[in-house]
């Protein structure tokens, strides 16, 4: 089955207002900026979608990316770990007003999170949190003398994933640190758009190589020269330029 997406467009215009969207990346590491602003692009086009909870590890930084999602108004609630990074000025505004919800999680139980929803796992227990405030109102067991918090997994409707590689088929290889949240939240989501450097033949990418299997991927878009949110942020960009 030929996956791949004639455009940005064609790749989110399937995102529906309320959806629960999973965008990949550490930071700028992985994030698939274009997906991103192709979603903006559509919600200014058309004012929607709107009301996104979204599930990223950081808050965005600057006016670019996530950031650039958030300050347009599209996320109702944000799922991460580091709602403080380098520079998360929109953020930070909107959350002290009142107009954005955030549910804040421990990284390493953040990717648990996703990996469960994606190996069909309805809850776990991990000790981190036990005797904070994200752990208040969870169930909480004793294993072996220790308390552990119960934790429940995360799903989506939609994941935004970048990639390097991908072939027709949706295989996808990752470059170096870009692979982060990626491959678990291909695997959470309902449908998964990626956004890779080069499309390939089906066959040209060594199946050892492989991250993450076609059977998890339903759109890939190539996008030959991505864009860097730290690259973008030195430069003082804003997206979308009339925001400026």
């Amino acid at each position: 089955m030929d996956k791949t997406l004639p455009d940005l467009a064609t790749a989110v215009a399937g995102i529906k207002d309320g959806a629960t969207v999973m965008i990949g990346g550490f930071g700028g590491s992985g994030a698939p900026i274009e997906l991103i602003h192709a979603l903006i692009d559509r919600f200014v086009a058309t004012g929607h979608p709107r009301d996104l909870t979204v599930v990223n590890n950081n808050a965005g930084n600057g006016h670019v990316g996530l950031a650039a999602l958030i300050e347009q108004g599209m996320v109702r609630k944000l799922i991460c770990s580091f709602p403080r990074s380098a520079d998360p000025v929109v953020f930070t505004e909107r959350y002290l007003a009142g107009k954005i919800e955030l549910e804040l999680v421990p990284q390493g139980t953040l990717a648990e999170r996703i990996r469960a929803g994606g190996a069909g796992i309805p809850a776990f227990y991990t000790p981190t949190s036990f005797g904070t405030d994200l752990a208040q109102g969870k169930p909480v067991e004793v294993f072996d003398g220790r308390s552990y918090v119960q934790e429940r997994w995360l799903k989506a409707d939609v994941a935004l994933v970048k990639a390097h590689l991908g072939d027709r088929l949706g295989n996808l290889t990752y470059r170096m640190a870009a692979r982060n949240f990626n491959p678990l939240m291909c695997m959470a989501a309902a449908t998964t758009i990626v956004q890779v450097s080069r499309i390939v033949a089906p066959g040209e990418i060594d199946p050892e190589a492989v991250i993450t299997p076609g059977i998890f991927v339903q759109g890939v878009v190539e996008v030959a020269k991505p864009a860097q949110e730290e690259t973008l942020n030195r430069m003082g960009a804003v997206y979308p330029e009339a925001a400026a």
